[in-house]
């Protein structure tokens, strides 16, 4: 038969070390939590910056009026065409 002490340090440890995992793990999530959250804003930030850039380049594209797209003209420049679809893609 194992004597009281015994069994009030053995609950004493187990409740113990329940408390501290509880905390820790609190702790560990809270951190985890936080990272995603600046993953999250930094990705967005991201996209927002691409999303800038390709507007600019669609209105530097529409800017350009100086391109001829009709075969029939006889301003019509196919390497400067094909020049500008490389550009934007």
């Amino acid at each position: 038969m194992v004597s009281s002490t015994v069994n009030v340090v053995r609950y004493s440890a187990l409740f113990g070390g329940i408390a501290y995992g509880f905390f820790h793990r609190r702790s560990l999530q809270a951190d985890h939590d936080l990272h995603k959250l600046e993953h999250a804003v930094h990705e967005r930030q991201r996209l927002v910056a691409e999303a800038k850039e390709a507007w600019k380049r669609k209105k530097e594209a529409a800017l350009d009026t100086t391109l001829v797209t009709d075969p029939e003209d006889p301003r019509f420049d196919l390497e400067k065409l094909i020049a500008k679809w490389e550009k934007s893609s």
